[in-house]
C-alpha cells in the first residue's frame, strides 16, 4: 500500500533580501534569514511528499529553502538513523523518522503574468514533489478567450455583464505519479478579500484614504473582489471538470481566500446532489405531477457525484469528531481559507475509490489575530496555517 502526504502552504511573500516586492516592502538580510529559517523548520515538521506553495516571488528563493531543508534533514538522518547492520537498525520506527530529501526534478513554478518592477511585484505559485512529475506543468492565467458573465435584470431585461481576461494569480496544474496511479493536482491562490479600487486620473483611489473614510466605496471594493474571486473559482472549476471528464483523479489545493461554505468554494467543489430527485418536478413538466423517474434520478445523481469534490478537512472532522480547524485569523475571526479538495476517488463512501485519507493535520500555533495585546509581531512568519492530508492508496 502506497502512502503519501500532500500539503498547502501560503508562505507569505517569499523573496530574497533587499528586494522591494510591494511598495516600500522588503526584507533586511537579517529578516530574510529569520524567515528562511522559519520556513525550513515548518517544512521539516510537515515532511510532506507534495507541497503546494502560494506567494512565491522568486524560484531561486524557494530553491534555497528546499536546499536548506535537504541539508538539515540529511544531518538529522546522520544523527538519529542507525546503520542497517546495527542490532536495532531495521526497526520500523526509523522508517517513520527518516527524512527523505527532495531530489532531482522536484519543483514546478508558475510566475504571475502581472509581475512587475520592484515595488509592483505580483506573486506566483510552486509545487514541490518528492515523487517527481508526469509530463509538463500547465499554467492557467491569461485566458485564451475573455470570460464574460452576463446578468439579467429582474424584469427580464439586459442587466449588463462582468468580464475578466486573466486571473489575479496563476493556477498551476501538474500531474504526479503515486504508486501505479497519476494524480492531477491543481494549486491555486484566488483573489483576496481586500477591496479592489480603480485608480483615478488624479492618483490613488479615494477609498484608500482612511482619514476620509468612505464606507459605501469600501463596500463596493469588497464587492469587486468577491466578483473576481468567484469568476476565478469558475475558471478553476472548468479545468477541474475537464480533468474529471478525462478520467483523471483530481486534488485541488491552495489559498481560496474564503471558507469552505463560501460561494467561491462551492463553485470549485461543485453541486452536491439531493438524496433523490423523484420528488422534484421535471424541468420540462407538462402537468402538475410530472416528476423525474427512478432511472433519471440515478442519472442525475451520478452526473453530479462524478464531478463533485470533497473537503479533506470535513472528511477528517467527520472521521475524528474534531469540530474546529483553522488556517487564518483576522479581527478575531478564526477560519479555514486554505483548502484541500479531493475527487470522489478518495471518498470513503465511493465503492471504486483508489485511496483513503488516513489523517489531516494543520500547523497553526504561529497564528494570532493581531488584536490580543500580547500578540507577537508576525511579519516574517506566514499568516496562514499549513494543512496536510495523509493519504493511503488502496493499490500500489
Amino acid at each position: 500500500m502506497t502512502e503519501f502526504t500532500i500539503a498547502s502552504f501560503n508562505v507569505k511573500n517569499l523573496i530574497g533580501a533587499e528586494q522591494e516586492y510591494y511598495r516600500y516592502e522588503s526584507y533586511t538580510p537579517e529578516e530574510y534569514a529569520w524567515k528562511e529559517d522559519w520556513l525550513v523548520t515548518q517544512l521539516l515538521t510537515m515532511d510532506a511528499d507534495i507541497v503546494c506553495f502560494q506567494e512565491i516571488f522568486e524560484e531561486s528563493a524557494v530553491r534555497a529553502v528546499v536546499n536548506e531543508v535537504n541539508a538539515r534533514g540529511l544531518t538529522h538522518n546522520t544523527a538519529v538513523i542507525p546503520p542497517q547492520n546495527a542490532r536495532y537498525g531495521g526497526r520500523k520506527i526509523f522508517e517513520k523518522i527518516r527524512f527523505d530529501p527532495y531530489e532531482g526534478d522536484c519543483l514546478r513554478m508558475a510566475t504571475n503574468s502581472f509581475d512587475g518592477e520592484p515595488g509592483s511585484r505580483r506573486p506566483g505559485l510552486a509545487v514541490l514533489s518528492r515523487l517527481g512529475f508526469a509530463g509538463d506543468p500547465e499554467i492557467i492565467q491569461d485566458l485564451p478567450e475573455p470570460l464574460t458573465i452576463p446578468f439579467t435584470d429582474l424584469g427580464g431585461h439586459d442587466g449588463g455583464s462582468y468580464t475578466i481576461r486573466r486571473t489575479s494569480r496563476p493556477i498551476l496544474k501538474v500531474k504526479i505519479p503515486v504508486g501505479g496511479q497519476v494524480i492531477t493536482v491543481f494549486n491555486c491562490h484566488l483573489k483576496s478579500k481586500l477591496g479592489e479600487f480603480p485608480s483615478t486620473p488624479d492618483g490613488p483611489p479615494p477609498e484608500v484614504d482612511l482619514l476620509n473614510y468612505d464606507p459605501v466605496g469600501r463596500a463596493m471594493g469588497a464587492l469587486r473582489s468577491a466578483l473576481r474571486r468567484m469568476a476565478e473559482a469558475w475558471v478553476l472549476r472548468r479545468e477541474v471538470v475537464k480533468s474529471l471528464a478525462a478520467g483523471e483523479t483530481v486534488m485541488v489545493l491552495g489559498d481560496f481566500n474564503d471558507s469552505e461554505h463560501s460561494v467561491s468554494s462551492e463553485i470549485i467543489r461543485g453541486e452536491a446532489p439531493f438524496k433523490n430527485y423523484r420528488w422534484l418536478r421535471r424541468h420540462d413538466a407538462r402537468h402538475r405531477n410530472d416528476r423525474y423517474k427512478e432511472h433519471e434520478d440515478v442519472q442525475i445523481r451520478e452526473a453530479m457525484e462524478a464531478n463533485l469534490l470533497h473537503s479533506a478537512e470535513k472528511l477528517f472532522v467527520r472521521k475524528s469528531l474534531r469540530d474546529m480547524v483553522y488556517t487564518a485569523s483576522f479581527g478575531g475571526v478564526f477560519e479555514s481559507i486554505d483548502q484541500i479538495f479531493l475527487s470522489r476517488h478518495f471518498h470513503p463512501d465511493y465503492a471504486n475509490r483508489i485511496g483513503d485519507m488516513a489523517y489531516f493535520s494543520v500547523l497553526n500555533d504561529h497564528l494570532t489575530d493581531g488584536s490580543h495585546p500580547e500578540a507577537p509581531h508576525n511579519k516574517l512568519a506566514s499568516d496562514h496555517g499549513q494543512i496536510i492530508a495523509h493519504m493511503k492508496m488502496r493499490h500500489s
